[in-house]
């Protein structure tokens, strides 16, 4: 189901309502400049609307995620790894998931940075889920969120 969102980084989002095994994996390839990044992943749970100009949040459909631990990874061209696992609960409804941070030095052309949010134990149904964005930051930059620099 796609949801128009005024709450999500992007305009249309996918809002995942009932699954059995969710496996969401990506790839970027660029120069990055020579810093410390912190790679971390948007999530919602619950679905969000306006109602009277304030943000409405339902869980109707929120289930699953407190049952096993959703594990987030990334991997670079380089060798360089994170993972951890963590239970989603609908008390942190917009939640930034840290997977880790890494290194780009002064020689690195391109990096290649691999990275995956997965929950594939079919055992259960899990659903009410927005996955929001993938964010790789400088980790000076992170702490300046509200100030107007990143969205």
């Amino acid at each position: 189901m796609l949801l128009c969102s005024h709450y999500c980084r992007f305009s249309v989002v996918a809002y995942l309502q009932q699954i059995w095994w969710f496996e969401v994996d990506g790839t970027v390839k660029f120069p990055f400049p020579p810093d410390i990044y912190s790679l971390s992943f948007r999530i919602h749970l619950g679905r969000f609307s306006r109602r009277l100009g304030r943000r409405v949040s339902s869980f109707e459909h929120t289930h699953g995620w407190d049952i096993k631990p959703v594990r987030f990874e990334f991997s670079t061209s380089d060798g360089q790894q994170a993972s951890s696992e963590c239970f989603l609960d609908d008390s942190q409804q917009d939640e930034d998931y840290k997977v880790g941070e890494f290194i780009v030095g002064e020689s690195d052309s391109e990096t290649e940075v691999r990275f995956s949010m997965k929950q594939i134990d079919c055992t259960h149904s899990k659903g009410g889920l927005c996955v929001d964005s993938v964010s790789i930051v400088p980790i000076e930059l992170k702490g300046r969120k509200g100030r107007g620099v990143l969205k």
